[in-house]
């Protein structure tokens, strides 16, 4: 398949404005990137993005005409739009692409992660294969790599998990493939949760899939949420009350320098150990207290 590709530069300020406007005409999918190509971490409501000088990249079907969707922009943010860059790109094997770049990745002693048809070295192994599609993790993210080092440590056995922000399914698939008995698998992004569903299908993992909004009362044992700082801070009162009293809850996604007001919002309900780090970014474990 042929996709029609839309891209424009805006300030940093114009991202969420932008990125909604692309959603409002019909995109397929929304991303933002750096003046330098450096992908962004999909921003949660009132996120703000990290640099000044930002490309905003939307996908619509081929069958879309690149001028009309110009001009309907322009209606929904009422205003002129910059220069835009149209172009036609054709579709890509995702899975190979990730395959030759990559291969297979160890985290922790048996955990590994590998391409679909692909299998580690160690025959002992725990494997979760993926096939990762366009625009989810596999596990070469620092934040999504603590997340998979701390399961393997601490495998969930016999456990009731939730991975809050789920996006290709990674993190539920690994709990489930290392004891958790139920798992639920979670995301705002309509394209995470087809992600999700496909990749726990593959995996025969039996794991269900919802929206935040079917969640209602569900509390478990264990909450991984891998989002980023801000939503993680706005939704402390919703995750807290979906763990269960003795529970765990297991955060990233937050930079070392917002560990503090991140462990600020939970202190209500959780008691927090020393925090994991990679690279500039932290992993936040809480024990939620009786």
């Amino acid at each position: 398949m042929t996709w029609l590709q839309i891209a424009v530069e805006v300030s940093g300020d114009r991202v969420e404005e932008v990125s909604e406007a692309f959603n409002t005409i019909g995109a397929l999918s929304v991303t933002v990137l750096d003046a330098g190509d450096e992908p962004l971490l999909e921003p949660a409501p009132g996120e703000t993005p990290l640099w000044s000088n930002t490309r905003v990249i939307a996908l619509f079907d081929e069958a879309q005409d690149g001028v009309g969707l110009k001009k309907q922009l322009q209606d929904v943010l009422e205003v002129p739009v910059p220069d835009l860059l149209i172009e036609y790109l054709p579709d890509r094997d995702w899975s190979n692409t990730w395959r030759d770049t990559f291969g297979a990745m160890q985290f922790g002693k048996r955990l590994w992660v590998c391409p679909v048809g692909e299998s580690p070295p160690d025959p002992a192994a725990i494997v979760v294969h993926m096939d990762p599609g366009m625009a989810f993790g596999t596990g070469t993210h620092a934040t999504t790599a603590l997340c998979l080092e701390w399961l393997d440590a601490h495998p969930p056995v016999g456990r009731s998990v939730i991975d809050y922000g789920c996006g290709s399914g990674i993190l539920a698939v690994a709990a489930h493939k290392l004891g958790a008995t139920d798992v639920i698998a979670v995301d705002i992004d309509p394209q995470a949760l087809q992600a999700t569903r496909e990749n726990t299908r593959r995996t025969g993992c039996d794991i269900e899939v919802f929206h935040p909004e079917a969640l209602a009362q569900e509390a478990v044992d264990l909450v991984i949420a891998n989002i980023l700082a801000n939503p993680l801070i706005e939704s402390a009162k919703d995750l807290s009350r979906h763990v269960h009293a003795g529970g765990q809850i297991v955060m990233t996604g937050i930079l070392a320098e917002q560990a503090e007001a991140v462990m600020a919002a939970y202190r209500g309900w959780f008691v927090f150990g020393p925090l994991l780090h990679r690279e500039e970014w932290v992993l936040l474990e809480g024990l939620k207290q009786l």
